[in-house]
């Protein structure tokens, strides 16, 4: 008799199986949306600065940006566009693979209310050559002192 009130007493306190797989999964389940949101959450790391032969190209004047010019007008949506125009050539004598620019746009007390980084040339451009640059920016802040925005290189690669 005792062997089956043992046998009774196990069988209630035993857990089903299916039970632990799905409080497993619950578990594993929850620790990676914990780590997943965690992750999300994080500002994303800041872009690499100017190399020392990209540094040493620009203060050397071999990336000039020339003939810039600055419009705005307001597309189908009613939505303001600020579009910057302008030349960029290269005078040294490597090949760029590509450049990337930082427009800053301050506003009246020379505040920073938006900085963008940009592409102003993709693919090659070859020692000697200048290419056109059309950028659109749609989201300057009306607090914008509507004047051009300063222009930096951030980054170059060389073929």
């Amino acid at each position: 008799m005792e062997n089956k009130s043992q046998t009774k007493e196990r069988q209630k306190l035993s857990i089903p199986p299916a039970a632990i797989v799905i409080v497993l999964a619950l578990a594993v389940g929850l620790g990676c949306f914990y780590y997943l949101n965690r992750a999300a959450s994080q500002p994303p790391a800041p872009p690499p600065p100017l190399t020392g032969d990209a540094r040493t190209y620009v203060r050397n004047g071999f990336l000039p940006i020339s003939h810039v010019e600055m419009q705005a007008h307001e597309s189908y949506l009613k939505q303001s566009i600020v579009e910057i125009t302008g030349n960029v050539g290269n005078t040294g004598n490597r090949v760029i693979a590509s450049a990337v620019i930082y427009c800053v746009f301050y506003d009246p007390n020379q505040q920073v209310v938006l900085r963008e980084r940009v592409a102003i040339v993709k693919g090659r451009l070859a020692p000697g050559e200048t290419k056109p640059f059309r950028l659109a920016f749609d989201s300057v802040p009306e607090s914008w002192n509507q004047v051009l925005p300063q222009i930096v290189i951030a980054a170059i690669d060389f073929s």
